[in-house]
Order: structure tokens, then C-alpha cells, then sequence
């Protein structure tokens, strides 16, 4: 018998770990639907979505590298937040219409495991991030919103003087060459009680296949917290750095599993049991 499915698009797309945690979910709450992985190249996206819209079974799907902006004139309706961050990680489609709807969980799913930290009132927070593609759109936006000084590095450092106008325009926020973090530096940081830094990497620098990011960890001020968005490899060498300086680190499940269960609720019409993500994480580390 045919089930409905949702599905992961990306290029590359073998390495997703998205496959594994909505099943596990599906599996736990029992629903008879499915979630694949689809590997979908640039020159092949129109036609994946003209597809899908005949597909009456298909319940949307999570969009990857490197479609998250390209998709977006393919679609009926671009919904908050993806209109704001300007990229798209979820396509939707209701009711078995043929309309289909980009929204972004990037931003929430980035956030979830900083909830404690944004609880607290802080007199400065600063966050230094590393990239410029879609993945940092979200994060950019999100952390504006929360208050944040930003610190945007990218190869091109026009690009990320680019996206914090766009995204972030009203803040006093700095663009700078990704390059400025690769060597060691003796500036004296300030006293930081009472604020909130982090330094995050945004790019796909340190996956499995990439080179590492390069990031002296004599940038960061004391008490960082070093996030990386990076699931393949999940303990990337960004990581083992900040921790052997002393940091917090927030890997990148906590992100993926975050902005998944937001998706599967839309997908399948059911929050996902989040009581078992100790046997998911255990399952996605294996």
C-alpha cells in the first residue's frame, strides 16, 4: 500500500542525517508514513518540484545545500521566516493541494539549545560567525532579533557586509575576511561577566570532504560558547579546539534535531516525541 512521505533534496545528499531522525519518530509514534532521502542537482530542481506537486502522497520536504535560495522562485507562497532570512529549508504542501509553501525552521532549530542562555538579561552579547550561505541567513536573522552584535566572516568579506544589510540593518554589526581568524592574536579582552559571546560556524568548513575551519581560538573572549552547525563529522577539530581552551560547545545535532521537529510537526501533524532524544542521539552517533 502507498504511504504518504516527506523527503530531504540536496546535492550532496548521502550524508543527510534527516532520513534517521524523522523515522525514528515516525517509528515511535507509529504513523504509517515514510522520509527519504531524494539527491536532487541544481539543473534537476524544477523539474523535482514540478513533480512532487502531482504527487498527491508527498507531504513537502527539507531543502539541503545547495538549493535553499534557488527553490524559493519555484514556489506559491514564501512564509515567515523564511521571507525575512530570505532562504528556505521547508516545503510544504496541505491538504493535498498543489500549492506549495517555503518556510524556514533554521532559525528556531538554531536556537533551541540556547534557550537558557537567552533567558538570562545580558548587558552586551556578541556573536562571531563564520560563512555566508543559507544556513547563516537564519542565524544572522535569528540573532539580531535576540539582540546580538554580530561579527559576519566570509571568504568574500563584501558578501557578508551584504547580508547584514540586508538582514540586519540596523545594528552595529562588522563584516571581515575569514582570514582574520586564521592566525593567533594578543588582544586583551575586556571583562566579560555579564555577557554572552559566541562563535559559531555557519559553513561547511570541517564536513567530512572539506578542509577545516580556520579559527584561532585566541579570538575568542573567555566564556565563549563554540557552536557548530557541521553533523558530518559531528565532533569537528573547531570543536575539540574550543574545548581543549576551555569552552562550552553546542555540536550540530542539536540544530538539525531541533529544526527537524518543527518540519516533521508540519509534515506529519504531530509534534515529535522529543522525550527519547537520548535514544535518538544515540542512534545518530553510532
Amino acid at each position: 500500500m502507498s504511504r504518504a512521505y516527506a523527503e530531504v533534496i540536496g546535492d550532496p545528499i548521502a550524508q543527510s542525517k534527516s532520513p534517521a531522525i524523522h523515522g525514528f519518530w515516525l517509528a515511535k509514534l507509529g504513523i504509517a508514513a515514510d522520509y527519504r532521502a531524494c539527491h536532487v542537482r541544481p539543473e534537476e530542481l524544477a523539474d523535482y518540484i514540478a513533480q512532487r506537486r502531482a504527487d498527491p502522497l508527498w507531504r513537502g520536504c527539507n531543502v539541503t545545500m545547495p538549493h535553499k535560495q534557488a527553490v524559493m522562485r519555484l514556489l506559491d507562497r514564501i512564509a515567515p521566516p523564511a521571507d525575512a532570512i530570505g532562504a528556505v529549508n521547508t516545503v510544504l504542501r496541505t491538504d493535498n493541494h498543489p500549492a506549495m509553501t517555503g518556510t524556514n525552521t533554521d532559525a528556531s532549530g538554531f536556537l533551541e539549545p540556547l534557550k537558557a542562555d537567552l533567558a538570562e538579561t545580558h548587558y552586551y552579547r556578541m556573536a562571531r560567525i563564520m560563512g555566508t550561505g543559507g544556513a547563516a541567513r537564519a542565524i544572522i536573522t535569528a540573532l539580531a532579533d535576540k539582540g546580538f552584535t554580530l561579527v559576519v566572516a566570509g571568504r568574500d568579506p563584501g558578501k557578508a557586509r551584504a547580508l547584514l544589510n540586508e538582514l540586519a540593518p540596523k545594528g552595529e554589526h562588522h563584516a571581515i575576511a575569514l582570514s582574520h581568524f586564521a592566525d593567533p592574536t594578543d588582544f586583551a579582552f575586556d571583562d566579560r561577566e555579564g555577557c554572552l559571546d559566541l562563535v559559531i560556524n555557519a559553513s561547511s568548513l570541517g564536513m567530512q570532504g572539506q578542509p577545516p575551519l580556520p579559527f584561532d581560538w585566541s579570538h575568542a573572549p573567555p566564556g565563549s560558547i563554540a557552536y557548530d552547525i557541521v553533523t558530518a563529522p559531528l565532533d569537528t577539530p573547531f570543536l575539540q579546539d574550543a574545548r581543549a581552551k576551555g569552552h562550552r560547545t553546542i555540536d550540530g545535532l542539536s540544530m538539525l534535531i531541533g529544526q527537524a521537529a518543527t518540519a516533521f510537526a508540519h509534515f506529519f501533524g504531530a509534534p515529535p516525541p522529543r522525550e527519547h532524544d537520548a535514544e535518538l542521539r544515540a542512534l545518530l552517533t553510532r
